[in-house]
């Protein structure tokens, strides 16, 4: 089974979270939600999620991907954690699959593990200096490193994660099963 961290802390964005979190495990991806701070942590928009385990209580376990979601100061939470960024740029000597959303390419880009094109909410390409910002993509894949937009984007997102992991006729089953057209 194919498994997923996805590292979050106070401020995380809502809405990425719960559809990268809901639609992997839609495609039989093991998810785990590891906090940088509290088991319980509080969104952005003040809506609470109980994570899984801490960040400092999985090393040593074997994940394929790691994703970020964005929100404020989620983002920036993720971009000051020491260990968070340590176990990006272990995913990256690994050549394991990296993926960050909203206002979160900027941690990947702060860890050294942001390749040269990427796209991120509107505003944070300039606090990303030195690569290729793409405004009119969803989406952007980078050899191994996915980034998006932000919230209107996170299907999309969270359905380009399921491609990786789980291959492309998963993705058109789970694309299906939820109704989404124009992913």
């Amino acid at each position: 089974m194919a498994k997923l961290l996805i590292p979050i802390s106070n401020g995380f964005e809502e809405i990425e979270t719960v559809s990268i979190i809901d639609i992997c495990r839609r495609a039989n991806i093991e998810v785990t939600i590891a906090s940088i701070e509290n088991i319980e942590v509080k969104g952005a928009h003040q809506i609470s999620i109980k994570a899984d385990t801490l960040l400092c209580d999985i090393e040593g376990k074997d994940f394929d991907m790691i994703a970020l979601p964005g929100g404020l100061p989620n983002a920036f939470n993720l971009a000051e954690d020491e260990l968070l960024q340590k176990t990006l740029k272990k995913f990256k000597e690994n050549n394991k699959n990296i993926a960050a959303i909203c206002a979160a390419p900027y941690a990947l880009f702060e860890a050294g593990v942001l390749n040269k094109n990427y796209t991120c909410y509107p505003g944070f390409e300039g606090k990303i200096n030195g690569h290729n910002y793409i405004q009119n993509q969803d989406v952007v894949i980078d050899n191994k490193v996915l980034t998006s937009r932000g919230p209107a984007t996170a299907m999309t997102f969270a359905l380009e994660i399921v491609k990786i992991l789980k291959g492309q006729e998963k993705y058109e089953i789970v694309k299906e099963a939820i109704l989404a057209k124009n992913c």
